[in-house]
């Protein structure tokens, strides 16, 4: 029986996975549900799937979900703050961890995780863009097994042949990565288009069902600049053995590329379920939920285009950090956050996303990175520095 921790439980991807436990009680258990600040919503999970443990990521919220759990009749323990999060995620009472806490703030359960050696399925793509190479050292030396469950990079895991039986993937005779982009739902618009767009349709994403904050990713690419950064540090490839191309229809979630001409691909309906399926189960392949692919049902084409990286400079940004190296994609990241945040609550323009991020990018990607306390000041300088930045703009 696999121990599961959801760390993330009331998001989308934290459904997603309990969807898939709930579909094989023989070999999966949710026995740690985590959630940031709606307690109402992770007692009703923890009433369908009754963990041993329950923990609300803000403090002040312990005893309200406490007496929630109680009310209910559940024997749940309720614990609360981010390193009561950790704890769980290292301790005795889970095997394997969904990371799926969205942002910078999944860092530290992710660490705690690897260096626990658990299995870890990989939906918080932040960790590995701020501190891809602690991580990655982390797992290797504790004997984690880290599997993507980003789409994309879940795709490459697939189509590459495992290392010696273990999570890790064999990367000799690769050529390149080719990681797709739906495009979002601005895809074919001209920049100038895009200067009074809203979060409302910038949220609106053609294919998958998201948080605010992935989706406006999705909508800026800066989502699939992120995973760029994650798939040099998931695999171990340059940036220059790394692609994206634009694909509306969704179903080519990625491809590899190896040195006598072959290219594997992994198709499938977008629907996170497959790839978390892969995450809790591999190397088995579980019953997830979702159909076959029919290609003729879905149009019986697959179109693919370069990005238009003058409407959607972010996806640029993302390359021009992981060439940098050092501090510059968690500076790029942090910048992100808090210019993607400030457009969903109107205080800035879609295009002023792009515009501060490159201004924080340029003044401080050449900050150290030598360790992790390096990598949280960086964080934290360039979270003020776009604050900073904000303040001007408005």
């Amino acid at each position: 029986m696999r121990r599961v921790a959801v760390l993330g439980a009331t998001g989308s991807i934290g459904a997603s996975a309990l969807d898939v436990v709930s579909r094989h009680p023989d070999r999966l258990s949710a026995t740690v549900l985590a959630a940031g600040r709606n307690v109402d919503a992770l007692v009703e999970l923890c009433m369908r799937h009754r963990p041993e443990h329950a923990v609300i990521a803000d403090p002040r919220l312990h005893g309200a979900l406490r007496d929630g759990l109680a009310s209910a009749g559940l024997a749940t323990q309720a614990h609360a703050g981010m390193a009561a999060i950790d704890a769980l995620a290292a301790g005795d009472a889970c095997d394997t961890v969904v990371a799926a806490i969205v942002g910078a703030a999944g860092l530290d359960s992710t660490l705690a995780a690897a260096r626990a050696g658990k299995r870890i399925a990989l939906a918080n793509k932040e960790s590995l863009v701020l501190a891809g190479a602690l991580v990655m050292r982390a797992a290797r030396e504790a004997g984690a097994e880290i599997v993507p469950v980003d789409s994309e990079h879940n795709a490459i895991f697939q189509c590459l042949p495992p290392r010696d039986g273990r999570a890790e993937r064999e990367t000799r005779g690769l050529r390149r990565l080719v990681l797709t982009a739906s495009g979002g739902p601005f895809r074919g618009r001209s920049r100038a288009s895009l200067a009074d767009v809203t979060p409302a349709q910038a949220v609106a994403h053609p294919k998958w069902s998201m948080g605010p904050k992935i989706s406006v990713d999705s909508a800026t690419l800066m989502n699939k600049g992120l995973e760029v950064i994650e798939a040099h540090h998931l695999f171990g490839v340059p940036p220059s053995a790394i692609d994206v191309l634009v694909h509306p229809q969704s179903l080519v979630h990625s491809l590899v590329e190896f040195v006598d001409g072959s290219t594997l691909a992994q198709l499938g309906l977008p629907d996170m379920r497959t790839a978390l399926a892969v995450g809790l189960g591999w190397p088995d392949r579980l019953e997830s939920g979702v159909g076959g692919l029919d290609l003729v049902a879905q149009g019986g084409r697959l179109d693919f285009e370069a990005p238009d990286l003058d409407a959607f400079p972010c996806l640029r940004l993302a390359f021009d950090a992981l060439r940098a190296g050092g501090a510059a994609p968690g500076v790029l990241n942090a910048a992100n956050e808090v210019a993607v945040e400030a457009f969903l609550a109107g205080r800035i323009g879609f295009l002023d996303i792009a515009a501060v991020v490159a201004g924080t990018l340029d003044a401080l990607a050449g900050l150290d990175a030598h360790d992790l306390e390096a990598l949280r000041d960086a964080d934290r300088r360039a979270r003020a520095d776009a604050g900073r930045r904000l303040e001007r703009a408005g």
